[in-house]
């Protein structure tokens, strides 16, 4: 996983050198060189979240720790920090953070002087004020990044330039960065242990750059570590912090930068987690399996069309954020010509008729399956997601757990007689292809041959019965009888075809003669097998068969 993330931020240009990293930024303080005076720009103006600089100045945590009381970034940092927009900006703490903030702008001067200008409006309490005020009436908050630019034809910001490069490089040096305790292992080969990335011999990072955008998955918003070792009881053979997983500076910084631009760029979120998902090769939108699968759009990609298909591979994480550490639940790899024929599965497995009768139901996106499992997508368990994207990117059967689910709202569904979801009986459905049920169609099958599915075929009709006798009762016998005829049907079908003939008695006898030929037909289906209870699969059976003879009586009702 992390050699391919490495390789995906050297084929994307990505910035993987350690103490740089793209930073997004919402304000910017325009100087005007002749006056001094400061205006101040909203760089999401235009939309967005700001402007993005793709190599900033970066310092880690241990740097800043180690560059002693209040060590801040430079050329780029919160509001609070550069403008003192604070509630109380005479904390001594904070003003601290501004020295070191200012500090750091007079020392670049000496390889970009125009720095020392900056420095300057900075430490000028009346400028200060008036760019607070300005920041207050746009709506600004403390923890909005802030940067700099230089009034001209355009304006030019320092961040931009190359000019501070070497200057920071070697202000990181007299951070004196700490190496990581020699690994203590039983055959005593010295400092250099092997990078998980590289495959090289490195001396490891002590710790590992922050991974963002997960903080609305359960990250922190500053940032979670993707390898990190606090307690001693997760350390082994003597090694220290990161030494247990050691990837070098390089690496780390490689697999961080991929990161944080795959989840800003090609991230989707589920419920509680992210999928993360490339290819190797970029193909057209219209031809990537995975985007289909999210919008619910079945690939147009099959190997015999595109010749360097089965060459290509697709690569996919799934993430979350706890406790600020990154979990990966799942990561997998393969051919995308495998995975287009296994999403194309998907939808088909998944296909269903509409609840009409009028043709196939639209082919649902992965989010609204996993919402057909649970009352709010917030009470979905993170597991689950795993789970079911495997199902639909492996081919793997549909758990257990998620048809038990399905079959438990679907119950709420119909007893609240409410409109069916397509998704979740498509879900259904796919349940029992996947478990090898070959007779198990998207329409209805009269000749189906569980019993458990010809029973919710009789349900559904002995319910249109009593309907067409006693219009004001049709939506009462579902509702009181279902969840009984779909666990114990030979109690309960058996009680209301007794009470079937009494409804006949009440209709034209053409169309009695028509409702006594359907209950035969299913009779006849049945014969003698009527089950005494059901399973949770024999419920779902169930549940299908119902569903599936509604529509077709639908879709007949319709034609007529």
């Amino acid at each position: 996983m992390l050699a391919q993330l490495v390789q995906y931020a050297r084929s994307h240009n990505l910035v993987a050198e350690p103490g740089f990293a793209p930073k997004t930024v919402r304000w910017s303080f325009v100087l005007e060189p002749r006056s001094g005076s400061v205006e101040v720009l909203d760089l999401a103006a235009e939309g967005g979240s700001g402007r993005t600089f793709a190599k900033s100045p970066e310092l880690s945590q241990p740097e800043i720790k180690r560059g002693g009381p209040g060590c801040r970034h430079f050329l780029i940092d919160s509001a609070d920090v550069v403008a003192l927009l604070a509630d109380d900006s005479e904390d001594p703490k904070l003003r601290a953070k501004h020295k070191y903030f200012t500090g750091l702008l007079r020392q670049a001067a000496a390889v970009m002087p125009r720095l020392a200008d900056l420095a300057a409006v900075l430490d000028d309490g009346a400028a200060l004020a008036r760019v607070r005020d300005t920041l207050r009436s746009q709506k600004a908050k403390p923890t909005d990044k802030v940067t700099f630019a230089i009034r001209g034809e355009t304006p030019l910001y320092p961040v931009d330039s190359d000019l501070w490069h070497d200057w920071w490089r070697n202000f990181r040096r007299t951070l004196g960065a700490e190496r990581p305790r020699p690994a203590r292992r039983s055959r005593g080969d010295g400092r250099l242990v092997r990078c998980l990335a590289s495959g090289e011999l490195v001396e490891p990072a002590a710790t590992h750059p922050k991974i963002a955008g997960l903080s609305d998955v359960g990250g922190l918003s500053m940032g979670d570590a993707l390898a990190s070792f606090k307690q001693e009881s997760f350390c082994s053979y003597g090694l220290s912090q990161s030494a247990n997983a050691p990837v070098s500076e390089e690496m780390a910084a490689a697999y961080r930068a991929a990161l944080n631009h795959l989840i800003a760029e090609r991230s989707r979120r589920l419920a509680k987690t992210k999928v993360v998902c490339w290819l190797e090769n970029p193909v057209p939108a219209g031809d990537d399996p995975l985007a289909g699968l999210f919008d619910g759009e079945p690939s147009t990609v099959r190997s015999g069309q595109r010749p360097g298909l089965p060459a290509n591979r697709y690569y996919a994480l799934i993430l979350s954020g706890a406790a600020g550490r990154v979990m990966v639940r799942d990561w997998m790899e393969g051919r995308c010509d495998e995975l287009a024929a296994r999403v194309d599965s998907w939808f088909e497995d998944l296909s269903i008729v509409r609840r009409d009768g009028a043709g196939l139901a639209r082919p649902p996106k992965l989010l609204a399956v996993l919402g057909s499992l649970v009352r709010d997508l917030r009470d979905l368990p993170a597991p689950w997601e795993s789970m079911m994207w495997r199902a639909a990117v492996r081919g793997e059967r549909i758990p257990a757990q998620a048809q038990a689910a399905a079959l438990g709202r679907l119950k709420i569904e119909i007893l609240q007689n409410e409109a069916f979801n397509h998704a979740r009986m498509g879900l259904l459905k796919a349940f029992h292809v996947r478990q090898g049920d070959s007779a198990m169609h998207p329409n209805l099958n009269e000749k189906h041959p569980e019993p458990a599915y010809q029973c919710g075929r009789l349900m559904a009709v002995l319910a249109a019965l009593q309907y067409r006798a006693s219009s004001d009762l049709g939506a009462g016998v579902v509702q009181r009888y279902y969840a009984a005829a779909s666990s114990t049907p030979a109690l309960v079908l058996g009680r209301l075809s007794r009470t079937a003939q009494s409804h006949l008695d009440q209709l034209d006898p053409g169309l009695a003669r028509w409702f006594e030929n359907r209950l035969a037909g299913i009779w006849n289906e049945i014969g003698d097998r009527v089950p005494p209870t059901l399973t949770l699969r024999e419920q779902s059976l169930f549940a299908l068969g119902y569903y599936q003879q509604l529509a077709a009586d639908r879709q007949r009702e319709a034609a007529a």
